[in-house]
């Protein structure tokens, strides 16, 4: 096959100087709990994403939580869920004691197909759970359409960060969403989220839960009159609290989201019109309705047309040094959900065919035009 061998990961981390200098300052004061390094991060990422509410967690994960409960998710409930993501966007509603009942998703968008939205409502039906997979928002108005107007719309767009559809940003799209800021996201605090919500409300709510529940942060009442007091302890909450660390690193992996974004996609376009005329893979496209973040490069093998089986093919470019990935996994053919819900893989046979052809193939913004013409010449000699 290729001639000169690399080793290209599927992701890294764009960091460098600026982040490990931007670290020093929280490490100098001693404050490295949430703080004020925090409460900066929250206010431009609010205000980069056009929302007036931000919140720093721990993981995306917990902020889908934080997420749920704030808009009163609960035993009884249920959740509609897209039967193909990562299965932490199911896990939560469980956290919340609630059912996620799963709808299939769209082959060409990998996103949840609102028509298969709209027969999953009963009465029991407390909210949607958007994911703008692999940075491509929903669809959001069809999804709009097809709940009743009482069902909430959170969005999980832990790989939307700088999305936008219809000129808003992701974030602003839905009643509550979550972030993530994972090393194979675009931008990163090592572990980290975000909850975004133009609600004060469920802004208030969601700040007390992160914090144990607490009627007053530990920054707010240290810099109080009276920071020997505890505070007040209304409500049943968690320790989700980000760092102080992790965000000085965000503020500084913020400030590059932008020109991030748009060397991938400028690197997307490229790779779209390098493997066009391969006639059994199927390559992601920028939306014409908005802004794809381009966490991933999820391509489509098609298995009637594929020199051999998808995961046939990533062991071939694995040995190449070219890392693939799964686009992600269908929820309904993990074991806990078979043994739980009784699924069968054929339940939802949109999620079950990108479980098992969806291929990303490397999108960073630390390769070289080398890595990407390596990564083309390996598909075309396959």
């Amino acid at each position: 096959m290729t001639t000169a061998k690399r080793q290209i990961p599927i992701a890294l981390p764009s960091t460098g100087e600026e982040e490990w200098q931007a670290v020093r300052e929280p490490i100098l004061s001693g404050w490295l709990t949430q703080g004020p390094k925090v409460a900066q991060f929250e206010k431009a990422f609010a205000a980069r994403h056009g929302v007036a509410h931000a919140l720093a967690t721990t993981s995306c994960t917990t902020a889908l939580h934080l997420a749920l409960l704030a808009i009163g998710v609960g035993p009884g409930d249920e959740v509609i869920v897209p039967a193909f993501t990562w299965v932490a966007t199911a896990n939560a509603v469980i956290y919340c004691g609630a059912k996620p009942v799963l709808a299939d998703v769209d082959r060409q968008t990998f996103n949840i197909d609102p028509v298969d939205v709209a027969r999953r409502i009963t009465p029991r039906t407390k909210a949607v759970l958007a994911v703008h997979l692999f940075g491509l928002c929903a669809d959001v108005p069809a999804l709009r359409r097809a709940v009743p107007s009482h069902v909430r719309l959170v969005e999980d767009a832990a790989c939307a960060a700088g999305a936008e559809q219809d000129n808003r940003c992701a974030g602003a799209l839905g009643d509550i969403a979550a972030f993530s800021f994972h090393p194979r996201k675009s931008i990163t605090t090592g572990e980290g989220g975000m909850v975004t919500t133009q609600d004060a409300d469920l802004a208030r709510r969601t700040d007390v839960m992160r914090n144990h529940g607490a009627s007053v942060s530990e920054e707010v009442r240290h810099r109080g009159p009276k920071p020997y007091l505890l505070a007040d302890f209304d409500v049943l909450g968690f320790n989700y609290r980000m760092t102080d660390l992790q965000a000085a690193l965000g503020l500084v992996q913020l400030g590059k989201l932008d020109r991030f974004i748009a060397e991938r996609r400028e690197r997307a376009a490229w790779y779209a019109e390098q493997l066009e005329d391969i006639p059994w893979l199927r390559v992601p496209r920028e939306p014409g309705d908005g802004r794809h973040a381009w966490q991933s490069f999820v391509t489509y093998v098609d298995p009637e047309r594929a020199p051999m089986p998808r995961n046939a093919i990533m062991e071939r470019l694995q040995a190449e040094g070219v890392a693939t990935r799964p686009g992600t996994h269908a929820v309904h053919m993990l074991g806990y959900y078979r043994h739980t819900y009784g699924t069968r893989d054929d339940d939802f046979p949109g999620a079950r065919d990108c479980d098992r052809y969806s291929m990303a193939i490397p999108l960073h913004n630390r390769m070289s035009d080398e890595d990407y013409e390596y990564v083309v010449r390996a598909l075309r000699q396959l």
